[in-house]
């Protein structure tokens, strides 16, 4: 798509709807999400891509994200959990582009400044987004960047090497001190910006919900050494961001159990640091092989089960913490593990549901489970024709780079989950949810 720039009416008008209209910061209080006094419950999004919508390059479309984040705001949705941005060279497979920072420490103004416009676009609106920092991933650049950034050599994607392979070379990452001090920078780059188009400083900006440390941060190994280094970092990094940013909340972004090589007290322990806000999960039944690909129907039981027991284990921890937790990732396969965003979505439709009700019975009961966010919004992402897998020019849709796209993206066209998240989204604010 072409290069399309905000106009200054565009910007103006930013300005003064942000700047003039504060909904007041989120907060965690005794197991609850709080904003303006009031206790609340959300269905929110991943976008990832959102702010590259905005930027000053080639792959910017500041109104299909107008358009986007007004169907998102007619469905209920007011929670978006977005990338500050990739990081690393541009033409690298599996890898997302532009990267808002291009080598360490330097970085692209005009990608930064989509996430301002991002941002101001958010206020106009009302809504708020969970930005993360960095990704376990390959496919913005995340732990493996900072490594061959640190002479590890090339960043590797599990798409190219086993899983063991990944897993060892990803790992180094939180023993290198070169490594986690650069992201440290970065960090500090990134929460201590001020607002281009609202000129106000993010620390001060309502339309954060929270920040977020990492995307699916692992260790990777299971190694009791390992293990506590990978603590020290994630409750420094949460630190380093509160010195900077006491208005807003910190998470760290973790898959849960999973995100912590099966080790339910790890868990627990960073989540205990008073820095961190609140706790959050992600479920994937396919990709954690609890269903299968070819009976993703069939194994909806099996998919159910295992989900509330994943669910389970986690709200146990929160209660035990007295803090909120979040299903900020959760997806379940197009019908056959089809990409084709004319296929069906009735599996995910049932699953989806199994979800928002989860969270609509801890509505109900004043519960620590607080918010979901689905992955992802595709919006009205069109599919490329060539390929299944993302190239620069094709329009963004929720699957990253390194995975085929339209396997787990929410088309505006899939009518059917929409109507579903708008349902549940309206009786989570309906004023007597509790009778």
């Amino acid at each position: 798509m072409g290069r399309k720039l905000f106009t200054l009416t565009t910007i103006a008008m930013a300005l003064t709807i942000s700047c003039g209209r504060d909904g007041g910061f989120w907060s965690a209080e005794d197991g609850k999400f709080v904003r303006g006094g009031k206790t609340e419950y959300f269905i929110g999004a991943n976008m990832w891509y959102a702010p590259l919508l905005a930027s000053d390059t080639d792959v910017a479309d500041p109104e299909r994200l107008g358009e986007e984040l007004d169907c998102l705001k007619s469905m209920g949705v007011n929670n978006l959990r977005v990338l500050a941005g990739a990081d690393g060279d541009a033409g690298v497979k599996w890898k997302v582009e532009p990267a808002i920072q291009t080598a360490p420490g330097v970085y692209d103004e005009n990608v930064f400044v989509g996430l301002d416009r991002f941002l101001a676009e958010l206020g106009k609106r009302d809504m708020t987004a969970v930005i993360y920092l960095n990704n376990a991933w390959e496919w913005s650049g995340g732990f493996g960047q900072y490594l061959e950034w640190t002479g590890h050599g090339k960043a590797v994607s599990a798409n190219d090497v086993t899983w063991e392979e990944y897993c060892e070379i990803t790992s180094k990452f939180t023993t290198d001190e070169r490594a986690k001090s650069m992201f440290m920078e970065h960090v500090k780059k990134v929460v201590s910006r001020i607002n281009t188009v609202t000129g106000r400083p993010y620390s001060e900006d309502p339309a954060i919900f929270s920040w977020q440390i990492c995307n699916e941060p692992r260790c990777f190994v299971r190694v009791d050494s390992v293990k506590a280094e990978f603590e020290k970092w994630l409750v420094q990094t949460a630190a380093l961001i509160k010195s900077i940013d006491k208005n807003h909340m910190v998470s760290v972004g973790s898959e849960g159990l999973y995100g912590c090589e099966v080790d339910m007290d790890l868990f627990e322990k960073i989540h205990s640091c008073p820095d961190i806000d609140y706790l959050t999960m992600h479920i994937w039944p396919a990709n954690w092989n609890w269903v299968r690909k070819d009976s993703l129907e069939a194994d909806l039981p099996e998919a159910y089960a295992k989900t509330d027991k994943y669910i389970d284990m986690h709200i146990a921890s929160a209660e035990k913490l007295r803090k909120p937790v979040v299903i900020e990732e959760f997806g379940y396969p197009r019908d056959g593990y089809k990409f084709d965003k004319s296929i069906p979505v009735v599996a995910r439709d049932a699953y989806y549901t199994h979800i928002f009700s989860r969270l609509e019975d801890s509505a109900k009961s004043d519960g620590v489970l607080a918010g979901v966010n689905f992955w992802a919004w595709g919006g009205k992402a069109r599919q490329s024709s060539e390929s299944i897998w993302w190239h620069r020019g094709d329009d963004y849709c929720g699957d990253p780079a390194q995975e085929p796209q339209g396997l787990y993206s929410v088309y505006g066209s899939d009518t059917t989950s929409v109507a579903i998240i708008r349902s549940f989204n309206e009786l989570l604010r309906k004023p007597n949810r509790n009778d």
